[in-house]
């Protein structure tokens, strides 16, 4: 399953070179759906992923749809060390001063969160879609 993510990356970016879309939205585009699929592929149990790309007038919209309901990680407070979230440190330093000490989940949806005009997530019955708009 780790193969659909740069196959997803690989087809959105072809997608919106086809549409004459700018090299900076492509870029990010590419980035969102690479975290969003990771995300998919981390928190299911199930290896029915979707990716879908749709444009309109106001832009782009990424959506990844997995059958999972797993719970999925939220960007952490801006508060809490630049804003991502931290874990308890287990590197023995106590400073501060290393990156070891942050915990991986929710780091990938602040760099949604930075790159999309809004995103955002809906479970069901059927499953989880998160989608982020360009």
């Amino acid at each position: 399953m780790p193969g659909g993510v740069p196959e997803a990356r690989h087809r959105v970016q072809e997608a919106m070179r086809a549409w004459g879309e700018p090299a900076e939205r492509i870029e990010a585009a590419a980035l969102i759906v690479t975290e969003l699929v990771t995300n998919a592929v981390q928190h299911t149990s199930t290896r029915r992923i979707r990716c879908r790309l749709l444009r309109s007038a106001d832009g782009v919209r990424i959506c990844v749809w997995n059958r999972g309901r797993a719970r999925i990680p939220s960007p952490a407070s801006p508060g809490d060390s630049a804003g991502l979230p931290v874990a308890a440190a287990t590197d023995g330093h106590e400073d501060g001063d290393t990156l070891d000490h942050l915990a991986e989940d929710g780091r990938g949806l602040l760099l949604v969160d930075a790159l999309a005009a809004r995103w955002g997530t809906r479970a069901a019955l059927a499953g989880r879609l998160v989608w982020a708009d360009l």
